[in-house]
């Protein structure tokens, strides 16, 4: 299994400004989690060249192996970006012979009337040297563009929730698997009665401390207290190429955290 660093670029007015909730980060987030991957950091702009082209630069220099976009695809004034990431990547937009047949397609298989003017052209300008991706649901076509010599990975999907998700789910999560090859995961959760986050933190510090920390994840999540009495949801997560190790390091911390449980006098519910 190799470690596959992954940031995440929303781009939208509308999702700093409250209007829509960024969904789609938390969708991809999701996916490439369950698939072994691990989302680094999540960034939100807005529709401004300057805003893009720079939060692009900002994560190459951090060198993530992927960096996924989000939103500003489109025909309109405000879908900027393609210009952003060509700017900061020191790329032309062109117009693409590849994209503009993507284009065709998309608006036949719809049964559209159209006139590839302009503002629809628009949606086929993409940074030279990438590659334009079909979009099985909608119109205006993914990017994918590969970084020298930083070597990231960077994909632009549109911002409509159907489309993004049909796009990463047909060709960029399959790269992203391969890339990260054999991959087991355990999950689980347990609500602990009568036992404090601070009560436990020691023992989540220690077995933090004593497994590797890109495979192991523990955390607690406190939800109510009935008469004062504490309760917790615990999250354990935990991960690896080999199953029979990922198998032993799970069933070791479970053990633990149910004899520290008990011996702090909480009770698990079932």
């Amino acid at each position: 299994m190799a470690i596959v660093i992954v940031e995440i670029l929303s781009v939208g007015n509308e999702l700093l400004s409250g209007i829509t909730v960024n969904t789609n980060a938390h969708w991809i987030s999701r996916n490439i989690a369950e698939s072994g991957g691990f989302v680094r950091r999540i960034t939100v702009v807005g529709d401004d060249v300057n805003e893009i082209s720079s939060a692009v630069k900002e994560s190459i220099t951090r060198g993530p192996n992927w960096l996924i976009l989000s939103g500003g695809l489109g025909p309109t004034y405000d879908d900027k970006t393609l210009e952003g990431v060509a700017i900061g990547l020191n790329l032309d937009l062109v117009l693409d012979k590849t994209a503009v047949e993507m284009l065709k397609e998309s608006y036949a298989r719809r049964s559209v009337n159209y006139e590839l003017n302009e503002v629809r052209l628009k949606m086929a300008k993409i940074p030279r040297g990438s590659i334009p991706i079909q979009n099985p649901v909608g119109t205006a076509p993914s990017v994918q563009i590969e970084t020298t010599p930083e070597k990231t990975t960077i994909i632009c999907l549109p911002g409509v929730p159907k489309e993004m998700e049909a796009i990463f789910l047909q060709s960029i999560l399959p790269q992203i698997k391969k890339a990260i090859g054999e991959f087991y995961v355990i999950e689980t959760s347990m609500n602990v009665i009568a036992v404090s986050e601070a009560m436990l933190s020691p023992v989540l510090s220690n077995i933090v401390e004593s497994n590797p920390p890109d495979f192991t994840y523990i955390k607690t999540h406190p939800y109510y207290s009935v008469d004062n009495e504490p309760r917790l949801r615990v999250q354990l997560i935990v991960r690896g190429s080999n199953k029979n190790e990922v198998e032993m390091r799970y069933n070791k911390i479970f053990t633990t955290l149910i004899e520290e449980i008990q011996r702090l006098k909480g009770k698990i519910k079932e």
